[in-house]
């Protein structure tokens, strides 16, 4: 059997969460639903499930240095995602590596805060990644949170302020290369959840509207790892378009799965489970 050019292979660079909502673990399961083969960097472990983040064990740089020079010398990615870094020198090793190995697509989920409210990422990690990283990656995807730690500013409260906070978080971007800024505007108080998406040049509003369920585990990893599955298939407007549509539904099914206590994960395969 010939091999399959449209597959692409597609790395996710990020911790690991024990109930398989967020991370690793639900990257993979969003790579694998939307048609991309699903490798993983592991950057740190946690132990977690849906009411919480009860520890954090750091893997040390190096290795998660050894990890993505091991995997890219055998399988180069089409796509990157990077989720939960949690330490300053994994986050600038990372960054190292991937200057090194140049994939097409990178795309940055600033992990900093998780669902429970648990701290996920050190303060002088954010930093490193301001610095190191962020000029990197051709889509940055945070939450309006997130936003104002990466501006040092208040979060937003309204959608005049998302699309200021768009512009300033464009221009810390490398600003000669196609980069996008996807920012989240479910922390807004609204009937429809509405993201925006900004290259520089063209401001986009995706709106959809808004889901009453608990089980919103894992959204921002989900979204992430699904524009890096789909940006190797899709022009980049329409590979938003698809996994804000794909994130949309499987927020709509969550309550399908019934996982834990707390917040539960949102379902990967509401495709392909009947």
């Amino acid at each position: 059997m010939k091999p399959d050019p449209s597959i692409p292979k597609v790395v996710s660079i990020a911790g690991v969460d024990p109930s398989g909502g967020a991370g690793v673990l639900a990257d993979i399961k969003a790579f694998s639903a939307l048609g991309a083969y699903g490798c993983g960097v592991i950057a740190a472990l946690t132990a977690q499930n849906t009411l919480g983040v009860t520890g954090v064990h750091a893997v040390p740089a190096s290795f998660v240095a050894q990890q993505i020079d091991t995997l890219f010398t055998d399988v180069p990615a089409a796509a990157v995602k990077i989720g939960m870094l949690g330490q300053r020198e994994v986050t600038e090793r990372v960054a190292e590596r991937l200057a090194h190995w140049r994939p097409p697509h990178i795309v940055l989920d600033p992990v900093m805060i998780a669902k429970s409210g648990d701290s996920l990422l050190e303060k002088e990690a954010v930093h490193a990644l301001k610095e190191t990283l962020l000029p990197q990656v051709n889509m940055l995807t945070p939450n309006l949170p997130e936003a104002g730690v990466l501006l040092e500013e208040r979060p937003v409260e309204t959608l005049k302020e998302m699309y200021r906070v768009a512009e300033k978080l464009r221009d810390r971007m490398n600003r000669g290369a196609e980069c996008w800024v996807f920012l989240k505007g479910g922390h807004l108080p609204a009937d429809d959840a509405i993201d925006l998406l900004f290259n520089g040049d063209r401001m986009i509003e995706l709106p959809a509207p808004r889901i009453a369920t608990k089980n919103t585990h894992g959204t921002g990893c989900t979204l992430s790892a699904a524009l890096a599955a789909l940006l190797p298939q899709y022009e980049v407007t329409e590979a938003a378009r698809r996994a804000k549509s794909y994130l949309w539904e499987a927020i709509r099914q969550a309550d399908r799965l019934q996982v834990g206590s707390g917040h539960g994960p949102v379902h990967h395969f509401h495709a392909w489970w009947k």
